[in-house]
């Protein structure tokens, strides 16, 4: 039993030997949601992202880091450590803009997972077909596509 015991790495041996996922954009945002890998699955399921990678879990069930690509770009996620100075805070203030070519299949993607419609989808005084979704975690995001002619 004492081999089984050494033979298994630490949390941080084992985060350590895990590769670097590429990070895509120019700027990544990093959210601090209350259930980080409930929050991953349904952006898997919701927007198509893709998990490249994330820690262990710790002994009460939670992960600091989760790195999903999504439309191009990378969005991180955790769990709230209220104990190293970062409590969970509702999401505020902010949304995450998704461009998407057929902004008609994201949309109705999302919405199918469980996002909650804020705004329906419009056409805008910008030109483009706009609308405003929240995740059941409190994120806002919004969806923009130019109209074809």
């Amino acid at each position: 039993m004492a081999k089984a015991q050494q033979a298994r790495k630490s949390p941080e041996a084992e985060a350590a030997s895990m590769p670097m996922p590429e990070v895509l954009g120019g700027i990544v945002p990093y959210l601090n949601v209350d259930g980080a890998a409930k929050a991953a699955a349904f952006y898997e399921k919701a927007f198509g992202a893709k998990e490249v990678g994330r820690h262990p879990v710790d002994e009460s069930g939670r992960t600091m880091h989760i790195h999903l690509h999504l439309n191009g770009g990378s969005l991180m996620l955790g769990d709230p450590y209220p104990e190293h100075g970062y409590p969970h805070k509702p999401a505020q203030a902010f949304d995450l803009l998704v461009n998407v070519e057929n902004v008609d299949a994201a949309w109705d993607r999302a919405v199918k997972a469980g996002a909650e419609v804020v705004m329906p989808l419009q056409l805008m005084f910008w030109g483009a077909r706009y609308g405003q979704l929240r995740d059941p975690f409190g994120v806002s995001w919004v969806f923009n596509a130019p109209v074809k002619e």
